[in-house]
C-alpha cells in the first residue's frame, strides 16, 4: 500500500469517527442508522417523501411541510448548495418563505461539495443556522417502500436524546405558519386580491404581483370583509383541512356572497369543505414535480408539481359543483369548480417552483373572471 493511499484511509477513519451518527425510527418500530449533516437535535413528525430530482431549497422552505419529515428519494443531495436571501417586492426571490418549515431532512447521499453560479453555501451550514436535523446514508429506496406500501407514519430522528412522535393533523398547523399581520404587496395593482395566508407560498404572491395585482396577505384568522376586495385567495399550506375552521366559515361567506374565490393545493380542500363536500386523508400523498393531471371534458393531460396529503371526496360535491382535474395515476380529485359561479380551486401548484410551468394559464383564466 502507498504511502498516499494509506494517508487517505486514515483520513477516512478520522472524519467518519468525527462525525455524529443518528437513527431514524418509524411508529413501526422501524429503525434506519445513517449520518447526521445538520443541527445535531432529535425531532419528531409525521414522515412524507418527495420523489421530486431537485427543488430541496423550495420544498424545505415551503410551508406545507410544517410539522413533517421530507425524505428525498432522489438519491444526490446538496450538489448544487444553497442561493443568497436576495429580496424582490419584500420577498424572497429563492425561497418559499422566510424559513425552513420542513422538521427534518433524510437523504441517501449527501454532497458536501457543491457548485452553482448562484449558491450561497452548503445545506449543510444552511439545515444548521435554521436549527433543522438531518441524516444522509438512509436507504431512502426501501424507506419509501415502506411507506408506500403501509402509508404514511409518523417518524422521528434521534440524535441527542429521545421525543414523542408528534401528528401535525391533529394540531392546527396553519396558525403556525399564517402571518400574524396583514401585509400588502403592490399597492398600485389593477386588480385587488385577499390571500388569505394558511401557508402561502412566496411563488403564489409572486404570481399575482406581475400580473398588475394587489396583494392583500392576511391571517388566516382575519376578518377581511370590511376592506375592498375584487377576489380572495386561499392558500396553501400544512395538515389537516378540517383543523381551520375559522377559514372554512369565511369562504363559506364568501359563497354566500358570490365573491370570486381561487383556491390552491390546501385551498382546494378548503373550498370544498366550505361548499359542503368532504375531505380524506391519502395512503401517501402526493408529492413530487411529475404527477399527470387531466382537465375534465378534454384530453389534456398537464404534467404539475404536488405537495398534499389530503384529498376532496369527489362524491360528497353538491350538485352544483364539478370535479376540474383529476389525477391518472390514482384518480383523486386535482380541482373542483362551479358550474356557474366564479369558484374554482386546484390541488396542485401552478405557480409549480420548483416544477414545469404547463398550468401557470389557471392564474389568468381567474383573473379573467374579475375584469368587470
Amino acid at each position: 500500500m502507498t504511502l498516499t493511499a494509506s494517508y487517505d484511509i486514515n483520513m477516512s477513519k478520522i472524519i467518519c469517527d468525527l462525525m455524529q451518527h443518528g437513527t431514524l425510527i418509524l411508529e413501526d418500530s422501524s429503525e434506519f442508522s445513517g449520518i447526521s449533516f445538520g443541527s445535531p437535535i432529535s425531532t419528531s413528525g409525521e414522515l412524507v417523501f418527495n420523489t421530486g430530482m431537485v427543488g430541496y431549497n423550495e420544498s424545505l422552505t415551503d410551508p406545507s411541510y410544517k410539522g413533517q419529515i421530507l425524505v428525498l428519494t432522489y438519491p444526490l443531495i446538496g450538489n448544487y448548495g444553497v442561493p443568497s436571501k436576495k429580496r424582490k417586492n419584500n420577498l424572497s426571490v429563492y425561497f418559499e418563505s422566510k424559513k425552513i418549515h420542513a422538521s427534518g431532512l433524510i437523504v441517501s447521499d449527501y454532497s458536501n461539495e457543491f457548485h452553482h453560479f448562484e449558491a450561497a453555501q452548503s445545506l449543510s451550514s444552511w439545515l444548521m443556522e435554521e436549527n433543522i436535523p438531518a441524516l444522509t446514508g438512509i436507504d431512502t429506496r426501501a424507506l419509501t417502500k415502506i411507506l408506500r406500501e403501509r402509508g404514511t407514519m409518523l417518524g422521528k430522528i434521534i440524535l441527542n436524546g429521545d421525543v414523542d412522535f408528534y401528528d401535525p393533523n391533529k394540531d392546527n398547523v396553519v396558525e403556525k405558519v399564517s402571518i400574524r399581520e396583514p401585509v400588502e404587496y403592490n399597492k398600485k395593482g389593477t386588480i385587488k386580491l385577499i390571500v388569505i395566508d394558511c401557508g402561502v407560498k412566496n411563488s403564489i404572491l409572486r404570481s399575482f404581483i406581475k400580473r398588475d395585482c394587489c396583494v392583500l396577505r392576511v391571517p388566516y384568522d382575519y376578518d377581511f370583509f370590511s376592506h375592498s376586495f375584487d377576489g380572495v385567495i386561499i392558500s396553501n399550506g400544512p395538515g389537516n383541512p378540517k383543523m381551520v375552521k375559522q377559514v372554512i366559515g369565511r369562504v363559506k361567506k364568501c359563497i354566500e356572497k358570490e365573491i370570486p374565490v381561487f383556491g390552491i393545493c390546501l385551498g382546494n380542500q378548503i373550498l370544498a369543505l366550505a361548499a359542503g363536500a368532504n375531505t380524506y386523508k391519502l395512503k401517501y400523498g402526493h408529492r413530487s414535480q411529475n404527477q399527470p393531471c387531466l382537465q375534465a371534458g378534454t384530453k389534456r393531460c398537464y404534467i404539475t408539481s404536488q405537495n398534499h396529503g389530503f384529498s376532496v371526496d369527489t362524491k360528497t360535491l353538491p350538485p352544483d359543483w364539478l370535479p376540474w382535474f383529476t389525477n391518472i395515476n390514482d384518480n383523486t380529485n386535482e380541482g373542483i369548480k362551479h358550474r356557474t359561479l366564479p369558484f374554482m380551486s386546484v390541488q396542485f401548484h401552478p405557480e409549480h417552483s420548483p416544477g414545469p410551468v404547463d398550468t401557470e394559464f389557471i392564474f389568468n383564466e381567474f383573473l379573467e373572471v374579475l375584469k368587470p
